[in-house]
């Protein structure tokens, strides 16, 4: 492994070779061996945001598919393995991510200090990380049905095409949308065995909730992307992204409203129909307060905002696992 370089995050009060974004008290720099930490950066384990994005789909797939038809032991699998899973894909996400963006990152202030444009892990260190992660990954895939097999392995395209979307389109957080949001799907499929219209309207939802947070991310790149050629929604909506971001807002909501419907409606129970709902709610709630907060000329802003998305979505997953219980 190639040897760490001081950086100024360092001589800041970072630990040597620190991402720039990365928590200064985040556990990889304080707690995970030397060697290692190239790599967890690498995954993004410093920043475990991701992870949450990742991961909570799931958690609303697995929640209102129980509400479905009532939680099974194997539920208790479906909810660690796809936390599990949601580390490894989004690690190996990011790597191929990494590998793909290491000439654009290191041109752009905030992601120079990463570990392949800083020099910590070369290219092919990289793809072997990346490959082992997606084959341990693929272990927990394995242990689902059929049908979230295939969906597991189609999402694959998606990870792969998501890196290039923004040289192609002003829309690459459709992209991100459309593959961090698949879980909803997987993990409905693996515990019901099918895919409703509700899991799709649910997969909407948060294709729309990305939308949402992903734009935030996005403007804090503004004048770094705009300089390199590199499109995204924050670029796209400029001075109107407010009327864009509670356009998302909405649609979030409304979409995940009607998986909701779709779901409990047939089922004619007023309690869980009215918790589930109220989750819903809540979680819309939670988003216009980040967007009376949020200030997209302020990249500080942006980055709180972003991450208290892990709440927001949260707030909708334990709802609905309670509405499943009634």
């Amino acid at each position: 492994m190639s040897q760490i370089p001081e950086t100024p995050e360092a001589e800041s009060g970072h630990a040597p070779g620190s991402v720039a974004d990365a928590p200064s008290d985040n556990w990889v720099d304080q707690f995970a061996p030397v060697p290692a930490r190239p790599y967890l950066r690498l995954s993004r384990a410093d920043r475990p945001i991701g992870t949450w994005l990742l991961l909570i789909p799931c958690l609303w797939g697995i929640a209102l598919a129980a509400a479905a038809d009532s939680y099974r032991m194997w539920d208790l699998w479906l909810a660690l393995s796809c936390a599990a899973g949601a580390f490894l894909m989004r690690g190996a996400g990011c790597t191929w991510n990494d590998i793909t963006d290491r000439r654009i990152d290191a041109l752009v202030s905030r992601t120079r200090s990463r570990p392949i444009p800083s020099g910590q892990v070369s290219v092919r260190q990289a793809v072997v990380w990346m490959a082992v992660q997606a084959a341990l990954a693929a272990v927990i895939l394995f242990s689902y049905n059929g049908l979230a097999v295939k969906l597991g392995i189609a999402s694959l395209a998606l990870v792969a095409i998501y890196p290039f979307a923004k040289r192609f389109t002003w829309w690459p957080q459709v992209f991100l949308g459309l593959a961090f949001n698949w879980g909803a799907v997987l993990a409905w499929a693996a515990h019901a065995g099918t895919v409703p219209a509700a899991a799709i309207a649910l997969y909407a939802s948060g294709i729309a909730w990305t939308l949402f947070y992903d734009t935030i991310y996005a403007h804090q790149d503004r004048e770094d992307d705009a300089l390199i050629g590199v499109k995204s929604t924050a670029r796209l909506f400029g001075s109107h992204t407010g009327w864009w971001l509670r356009l998302f807002l909405v649609a979030t909501v409304l979409l995940m409203t009607l998986a909701v419907l779709l779901t409990l409606v047939p089922k004619r129970d007023p309690l869980q129909l009215v918790v589930a709902l109220a989750g819903v709610w809540a979680f819309g709630g939670h988003m216009v307060q980040q967007m009376a907060r949020l200030d997209v000329d302020d990249p500080a802003s942006c980055l709180i905002e972003f991450r208290s998305n892990r709440d927001a979505g949260l707030i909708a997953a334990l709802f609905l696992a309670a509405a499943a219980w009634l």
